[in-house]
């Protein structure tokens, strides 16, 4: 490693010395005619790299892409997509729910003055919706073209049998339900019948802490003393905690959790659809159900989809 060290004292810019096994391998910017997410990887053997640098000329190039750089890398760019776009379905369903604040309250904006409006705008705030946002869609629920807003559940069955439940909240039903049923037909689903599905969900509270493991029995105290109904560890693979709670304890131990310190992820935590039974099906089928979801969720109208 000393000898590798002085190597890479020699080597000048844009090179970069990376080891790898027993090889040193060093990396710098593609030229204007590569791809920009290239890299120049030219091949020294370790003998070469401890005596004069060689020409880069003389070196073996080898493209690679970001992802060939590391998958470890990848998987996290994804996650973090993932969950930018659960957040932006949030927001824009907060958005929704703002107009149609304004337009019940007979389209006063002054949450002063229209209860429901407040009650909408405390729930933004508690789930760190931007202010940005929450202006532009006061604005949008003045303009007196603004249609109003319809709240509608949906029941589908997807591969294998399994229920899915959507929540929507869209200016225009006919839309609505239009884009919903052909993006199930497009992915192997089919509409159900009002209540065949429903019943197989209970709506609950769900709130997922970052991080904290080591605290799991201040969670437990401070989420049952808020009126919590359990609390497990996180089933994604990440550290924290997911606490589960009725409707009405929701917003109380959410703040409760936010006031002891614990971080509160806002991109997860929300009432939700809670499957009362679950429905098991092959990894094919998974898999199947998954795109459907995906595809689901592309929908603007579209706001949640639940699964068995």
């Amino acid at each position: 490693m000393m000898h590798a060290g002085h190597c890479c004292r020699r080597l000048r810019a844009p090179w970069r010395a990376l080891i790898s096994g027993g090889a040193l391998v060093t990396a710098r910017s593609p030229p204007p005619s590569q791809p920009a997410s290239a890299l120049v990887l030219p091949l020294i053997s370790y003998a070469d790299a401890t005596s004069s640098f060689a020409c880069p000329a003389q070196c073996r190039h080898i493209w690679a892409t970001p992802l060939c750089m590391g998958r470890k890398s990848a998987k996290i760019a994804h996650k973090k997509n993932k969950e930018d776009e659960k957040r932006q379905k949030i927001y824009g369903k907060f958005g929704k729910l703002i107009v149609g604040a304004v337009k019940e309250g007979g389209g006063v904006t002054d949450p002063s003055a229209n209860p429901q409006l407040a009650k909408v705008l405390s729930q933004a705030r508690d789930m760190s919706v931007p202010k940005e946002l929450v202006d532009r869609n006061l604005t949008r629920a003045a303009n007196t073209k603004q249609a109003d807003f319809a709240e509608i559940t949906y029941e589908a069955y997807g591969h294998g049998g399994v229920g899915i439940v959507m929540e929507v909240l869209t200016d225009n039903i006919n839309r609505a339900a239009a884009d919903t049923r052909s993006a199930l037909n497009k992915g192997g689903g089919k509409m159900a019948s009002s209540g065949s599905v429903l019943f197989n969900f209970e709506r609950k509270g769900v709130i997922v802490l970052d991080g904290g493991a080591h605290l799991e029995d201040l969670v437990f105290e401070v989420a049952t003393e808020a009126g919590a109904d359990d609390v497990t560890g996180r089933d994604d693979g990440e550290e924290g905690f997911t606490v589960t709670t009725s409707v009405p304890a929701f917003v109380t131990s959410r703040r409760a959790l936010a006031d002891a310190g614990f971080v509160v992820n806002p991109g997860q935590t929300a009432l939700k659809m809670i499957p009362l039974i679950t429905h098991d099906v092959d990894d094919v089928a998974a898999d199947a159900n998954d795109a459907l979801v995906e595809r689901l969720l592309e929908l603007d109208d579209v706001d949640a989809v639940y699964t068995q």
